[in-house]
């Protein structure tokens, strides 16, 4: 008979290497919300003096005069959802069709090179979308698209508002194009990735019992990949939402509210980067540090309400 050979059995508890690994995750977790903290508690230390001016109707009142040392959020709160919404409007069908045919239609020899060069889009600094907006997009809105627009879909009752005024070529629609193709690389990269986690066994299956592509994509890949969708779709929000340099250029920079997607308007940001440096009373800068404070909630609301839609959907 063998003798039987000793079993080594692992000491109890974690060794120091464990011990070591756990306390430096647990401290760059804790740095994150560290750093984050202290970003949140020095804007609403600078804001104090705007809020303290002029109390919670900062927020709706849409005068903004520099002159007078009066300012109100509600313009620049105005221009960055509703340039949001249009870049979303544009980007999400748009990604999601362009993965859609890579994962699915595309063949595989031109697969990588459209992926690489989408990708490449996302890499192109927001300073050169800007100029590419003023100088390009923009002759192009007021010349071509906009009259068409105001032309046919203005003359439409109930949205007819959206398009009604002149065609000064810059303002929330431009503004909204340019950030949809600064968000679609954002999305279609996530979408396209979460796509292709999808079992081939779903999908061979899904093919085996009949199913065309569209059912396939509609009633297989986009339940399997919901929580992904949702993240990427956050993604380019989260982009839209803080772009400054590409929205100065074709945004107008008016601080008025109109219905008009035509109008000039101006975002959070783009009121941030153009007034910080001539902002010559304190009452100012905290009115403009009161403007970077609004944003931040606003992107923590969304980011609260996706998951939301996320835990409401049963998706975990």
């Amino acid at each position: 008979m063998v003798a039987d050979r000793p079993v080594r059995r692992r000491p109890a508890g974690p060794k120091y290497g464990d011990r070591l690994f756990i306390l430096l995750s647990r401290g760059a977790a804790s740095l994150v919300v560290v750093l984050l903290g202290g970003v949140l508690v020095a804007l609403a230390l600078g804001a104090l003096p705007a809020f303290r001016e002029f109390g919670p109707g900062f927020i709706w009142e849409d005068r903004w005069s520099p002159a007078k040392d009066v300012f109100g959020a509600a313009a620049p709160i105005y221009g960055t959802l509703v340039t949001s919404v249009i870049a979303m409007v544009i980007a999400v069908p748009l990604s999601f069709g362009i993965a859609i045919f890579l994962t699915e239609l595309c063949p595989a020899s031109l697969r990588r090179p459209i992926g690489i060069a989408i990708e490449l889009l996302a890499g192109i600094p927001s300073i050169i979308y800007g100029l590419w907006g003023f100088f390009v997009l923009a002759p192009i809105m007021q010349s071509t698209i906009q009259p068409v627009l105001i032309g046919t879909l203005g003359n439409l009752p109930g949205i007819g508002v959206l398009f009604k005024g002149a065609p000064y070529g810059v303002g929330m629609l431009t503004a909204g194009v340019v950030l949809a193709i600064m968000a679609l690389p954002f999305i279609t990269a996530v979408t396209r990735d979460v796509f292709a986690t999808v079992p081939a066994m779903l999908r061979e299956s899904a093919y085996g019992v009949g199913m065309t592509t569209w059912e396939v994509v509609r009633y297989i890949v986009i339940p399997y990949c919901r929580t992904g969708l949702v993240g990427g779709i956050m993604l380019g929000l989260g982009r839209a939402l803080g772009e400054t340099m590409a929205v100065t250029f074709v945004i107008g920079n008016s601080h008025r509210i109109a219905a008009s997607l035509m109008a000039p308007a101006t975002t959070i940001s783009a009121s941030i980067a153009n007034e910080f440096t001539e902002a010559t009373t304190p009452l100012y800068t905290a009115s403009l540090i009161a403007l970077g404070l609004i944003l931040s909630v606003i992107t923590f609301l969304v980011l609260g309400l996706a998951k939301w839609m996320i835990q409401r959907s049963g998706v975990h």
